[in-house]
């Protein structure tokens, strides 16, 4: 089949504009070997412009986490830098109280700089989850050994009751779950108990965790999962329970909650789906 130069001559231009970021559509249904290539050159184009599109969006991406981390740290260490320029001429009790407020908001920010390279890894999908069986006992004494002082100083204690077999990253779901039940704790009064329920079905395994707290209500519930909106405490950065739903969502499960209220505690479930 013989090609004449002016289809070549359009199909080159084409080619350019393609070249160019113009959008051509090139897709030809006639026979021959022409229009073969016209539609192999088309859907080239196309691949080639989803990943510009796929790279955009991580550069996006990249560019909104650098930028979160670097608000939400600034914050803290300018209150630090604050007490420490006036812990030199503060009177001797005013120098304890300082000393303590700097060190709290030391562990603050470790805590919170940590939480938020995690964030970036599992957005950018750098972490590979290593799903196996995991008994839910060890699972949550896991997730609980990182918040014993918290739980000591409130006077809290954790009840547990039920015991499932979860195919999951035993690591990363103790991490969620961690999350989940911080924030129980700070939305519970000292003395107050976090009701630990394990369950599985034929559809999903489950741990919930529900607090002492005075409930959520509805309408502030789906912000909570909002990053540096949700924090159900004064202290806290709105990361915590993002960070968990992430985790769970990138292990096929998902986090679900129950505002409670009426003198019921709200209710943070999370699934693992099978």
């Amino acid at each position: 089949m013989l090609i004449s130069k002016r289809e070549l001559n359009a199909l080159s231009a084409d080619i350019r504009r393609i070249i160019d970021g113009q959008s051509v559509d090139l897709r030809d249904n006639r026979e021959g070997a022409l229009s073969i290539l016209k539609n192999d050159i088309y859907t080239l184009a196309i691949q080639k412009n989803e990943q510009v599109e796929a790279l955009q969006k991580e550069r996006d991406l990249l560019k909104t986490t650098l930028a979160d981390i670097s608000h939400q740290i600034k914050t803290p260490l300018t209150s630090i830098g604050i007490m420490a320029d006036l812990l030199a001429d503060a009177p001797p009790d005013k120098q304890a109280e300082f000393t303590a407020n700097i060190r709290a908001g030391l562990n603050r920010t470790e805590w919170l700089v940590s939480a938020l390279l995690k964030m970036a890894k599992l957005d950018a999908g750098a972490i590979e989850f290593k799903r196996k069986s995991v008994n839910s006992d060890a699972l949550i004494a896991l997730a609980l050994e990182p918040l014993r002082i918290l739980l000591d100083m409130k006077n809290q204690q954790a009840v547990i009751s039920g015991e499932a077999e979860l195919f999951c990253d035993k690591r990363w779901t103790a991490e969620a779950l961690t999350n989940v039940l911080k924030n129980a704790s700070e939305s519970s009064p000292d003395c107050g108990t976090l009701s630990i329920n394990v369950g599985e079905n034929p559809i999903c395994a489950w741990i919930s965790v529900t607090d002492s707290g005075s409930g959520i209500p509805k309408a502030e519930i789906a912000g909570l999962f909002k990053r540096f909106q949700g924090s159900r405490s004064d202290t806290g950065y709105g990361i915590g329970l993002p960070l968990a739903l992430s985790i769970m969502r990138s292990q096929n499960g998902d986090v679900e909650a129950d505002g409670g209220g009426k003198d019921t505690g709200a209710t943070f479930t999370l699934k693992l789906f099978k």
